[in-house]
């Protein structure tokens, strides 16, 4: 794996104030994602269009957090997340990809599990939170001819990325908008995942809409994933 090099680097956490909340707050929440797959993955220098090529489509997707914040100084809060893409599609190969070629069945899935340290900066009707994602990350792609005839291209890494995260409450009402992301660039390759929403919360409960985007430009040794899936998004979470 190549040597990395923070967008942003660690000391977002180091020189961040230390603005914690004023008592101990745990969340959790699960979220729907319909989305979109563009792009291109490569093996050996051959590559292929997951969208014209192998006509790739949602076929489910996990998305799931919890946090917990407190009011000791100098420690981070912490949250978990983790997200599971599954894709699958019959298309056609118009070259030839690891020995294969002509009509094809293709399943891809993208996995990432995320544990972010992060510190609140701003805490009232204006939230800012800044941190630090470690993220496990993996893809694999893999693609089958008409008679059975597989090839596998796979990408594993645990990379570190910069958080931010900022909502705007209106006082009274309940309603807050929103976003967050990660992101990290190193040696030519990039990630990003980022979204916006509109909040509701009535009690515990807290409901979310909004626009997702994931980006990953990822070269595991001869095997590259140049891919993006975006689109909107529900959630539901409880906070305590």
């Amino acid at each position: 794996m190549r040597k990395l090099t923070l967008a942003v680097g660690s000391s977002l956490i180091l020189a961040a104030p230390l603005a914690q909340a004023d008592i101990v707050g745990l969340g959790a929440s699960v979220s729907y994602w319909d989305s979109d797959l563009s792009g291109s993955i490569a093996q050996d220098n051959r590559s292929v269009d997951v969208d014209d090529q192998l006509r790739l489509k949602d076929d489910g997707n996990a998305n799931a957090s919890i946090y917990l914040e407190h009011p000791v100084p100098v420690l981070p809060n912490v949250r978990l997340a983790y997200t599971l893409v599954q894709q699958s599609g019959n298309g056609t190969l118009g070259g030839s990809y690891d020995g294969l070629s002509g009509a094809v069945r293709s399943d891809l899935d993208l996995e990432q599990l995320d544990l972010t340290l992060y510190y609140e900066i701003l805490d009232n009707w204006v939230n800012l939170d800044l941190g630090l994602t470690v993220r496990d990350f993996s893809g694999e792609l893999l693609i089958m001819d008409s008679g059975g005839t597989p090839s596998k291209t796979k990408a594993d890494a645990v990379l570190p990325l910069g958080y931010i995260a900022a909502r705007f409450d209106l006082p009274l009402t309940g309603v807050a908008v929103g976003a967050e992301g990660n992101f990290i660039a190193f040696d030519g390759d990039s990630m990003r995942d980022f979204n916006v929403y509109g909040q509701y919360s009535i009690s515990l409960l807290q409901l979310r809409a909004g626009y997702r985007q994931l980006a990953v430009d990822y070269e595991d040794g001869s095997d590259v994933f140049d891919v993006k899936i975006d689109g909107p998004f529900i959630s539901a979470g409880v906070t305590f």
